[in-house]
This record gives structure tokens, sequence and C-alpha cells, in this order.
């Protein structure tokens, strides 16, 4: 297959440039959030997650190389073989922390729940190219989607990992929305909604359900399931304006700030950084999903409308969810912060991403209307 020199006289340099600068800060952040410290006996943090940006970048490569709508066309393949690797997590997956979410391939632990949520915007994305309709959609018109959405969504909320599962779940209703649903079928799906999350709490662990309650009153376990956020709060807070400076953070150097790698990574940079460092990343943030929305805007097709829209949902859902965890102002339910929390599966998947974004935006100047 000839390549196409055109791909790159219309390189997206823009959204290149704001997903490395985004990274960039995630990889100090994380030096400094675990200065000093090795994971699992092995590399520094920063150096793995140096290295995952290099994975990553190398897959975004991939994402953006092969016409999407080729890939589209395999899209329900993928998406199947991302199900089988969910399924195949409980038989030969890797556990910890009450949790089965990862598989060992050759020394790396992958986690699949990070791989379907790509997959799933995919298979979202052919389905509703092939099923295009000129009415807003009708709540019967959105049972073959929901069916493709809930098959990752049980098999991940198993795992257990509620937060990939809510993730998957917002996915959904984001793309589901841009496209059109009637009033009548929306209000009557909120309704349901509404009325099904008592049942819903029967269903969680026992460690999530303490989570939801210490959202609300986090002193009532000030040392116990409250912990987490009460030191988040606090380092958030005691950055002021300006912060207290790079590597001088006391919650984070001092070790009180639980997970500040992962889950509250944003917490150290706030510490460090203040209020203004704070605004500044939030900023970098939604020029990248603005620029996101611009390219699905401006996509030659509606299949390139659609995965764009997914990837940009996927983002802007995971930044607003894991920023309010932070703050106190969502429960804690273990969604990272896109490109700054550390971890492998979570970078390649997003890159990936990315990459998507860039494949769409590069050929709308090549693409025949």
């Amino acid at each position: 297959m000839k390549f196409d020199r055109r791909l790159l006289i219309n390189f997206d340099w823009t959204l290149l440039l704001l997903v490395l600068a985004i990274s960039l800060i995630g990889l100090l952040n994380i030096y400094s959030s675990g200065l000093n410290t090795a994971y699992s006996g092995q590399d520094y943090v920063y150096i793995r997650q140096f290295q995952w940006i290099v994975v990553g970048l190398v897959f975004m490569i991939i994402g953006f190389s092969v016409d999407y709508r080729m890939i589209g066309r395999y899209s329900y393949l993928i998406y199947a073989f991302s199900i089988l690797l969910l399924v195949v997590v409980f038989f030969y997956g890797y556990a910890t922390r009450g949790s089965q979410r990862w598989i060992v391939l050759g020394g790396f632990t992958f986690q699949p729940s990070e791989m379907v949520k790509i997959t799933l915007i995919l298979a979202l994305a052919r389905y509703f190219d092939d099923h295009r309709v000129m009415t807003p959609y009708r709540l019967r018109e959105l049972c073959v989607p929901a069916l493709i959405t809930l098959m990752p969504f049980l098999l991940v909320l198993k795992q257990p990992d509620l937060g990939t599962a809510i993730v998957l779940f917002i996915i959904f209703c984001s793309m589901t929305l841009f496209i059109g649903v009637r009033w009548k079928s929306l209000t009557g799906a909120a309704i349901s909604g509404l009325l099904l999350i008592p049942l819903g709490w029967f269903f969680l662990k026992d460690y999530q359900k303490e989570r939801i309650m210490t959202f609300f009153n986090p002193d009532s376990d000030p040392l116990g399931a409250g912990y987490h956020v009460i030191q988040s709060i606090i380092a958030v807070g005691s950055g002021g304006l300006l912060g207290k400076g790079f590597l001088r953070g006391t919650q984070t150097q001092l070790r009180f700030l639980p997970e500040r790698h992962t889950d509250f990574i944003f917490s150290v940079f706030a510490e460090e950084w203040g209020f203004l460092g704070g605004i500044f990343l939030l900023v970098l943030f939604m020029a990248l999903i603005l620029w996101g929305l611009k390219i699905a805007l401006h996509s030659r097709d509606f299949s390139g409308t659609m995965i764009s829209v997914g990837v940009t949902s996927l983002i802007f859902w995971e930044v607003f969810v894991n920023i309010g965890m932070v703050l106190g102002i969502l429960p804690v339910v273990g969604i990272p912060l896109p490109f700054l929390s550390y971890g492998g599966s979570s970078m390649v998947m997003l890159m990936l991403g990315i990459g998507l974004l860039m494949n769409v935006s590069i050929r709308r100047f090549i693409l025949q209307p």
C-alpha cells in the first residue's frame, strides 16, 4: 500500500502538541509524586511512564496511518476481540486489591477494560453510521447500541471496576445524545434510570458503598474510606494561588497523599503549582476537547464525526470525573486523569484514540465529498 504524502502535509500538529504538552506535565508530575519510589522493585515510575508514552506514540501513528473507514469495516470484529479479552480476564487474569482486571503478557500487565473504551466507540460509530435516521431516535431504535454497551459494561462491573463501567455508559450516552433522541424517549429513560439507581446499590461491593457514603461525609471515617478525599482536599487547598513549588509539596513528599501517581495525580499538581497552575492545566485539557469537537464538526462523513465525538467524550468525562473526585465533589470511583495518571494501558489506548482523531482530521482534506 503506497503511503499518501498528503497525510504529512495536512498533519494535525495542534492536536499532537496539546497531547505532548499534557503528557510532559504528567511525566514531571509523576516524577515528583514517586520521587525515590520504584515500581514493583523495577524501574522508577517516571521511567516506566516515559516508556508507555513512547509506546503510546507508536499506537498513535498506527491509529492515523490506516484509513478510519477501513478500520470501521472491521470495528465489530475488533469489538468482539476486546469482549473476548474481558472474558479471558476472569480465567487467566491477574488479581490485586480485590479486583481481577489485568492480563500478564511477557512481563507486562495489560488492562482489557481500557481497550474496550476505544473498541466500544468504534462499534457504536459503525452502528450509528449504518442505521442513520432522519428524525431523532426512539428508545426501541437504541436497543442494539444499548446491548453493544451493556456487554462490556457488565463484564467490567464484574471485575469489579465501577469507574470504567461508568465511563462506558457515559460514552454511550454522549454519542447517543449527539445524534439526537426524542424528548419523550429521553425523559422516559431518565425516569427509569432514576428509579433503578436504588436497585443498583445492592450490586455494589462493600468498599464501593463506603466510597459513596464517605462522599457525603468524608469525616465519618477520616482514617479509612474518607482518608483519600480528605488528604486530597488538604493537598489542593495547601497549594494556594501559586503553589509550593516543584518537589516541595508536603502532602506528596511526606506520603500523606495516597494513590498520588494514579487517581490523585491532580492533587500533586495543584499542591505544587497552585490554583493558577491548575487553571493552566484545565485550559490545556479544554483546548484539547474543543479541538476534538472541531474535528468532529468538520469531518467529511458521519462515521468520522461519531468516532471523534466518542474519543472526545472519553477524554472530557475522564477529566471531569477525576477532577471532581480529587476535589471531593464526586465519589471516588477510580478513574485516571488522561495523559497524567500513571498507567500503561490507559496511556497507550488514549494515544490510540488521539491517533483516530488525527485520522479523521487529516483525511477531511483528502477524502472525496
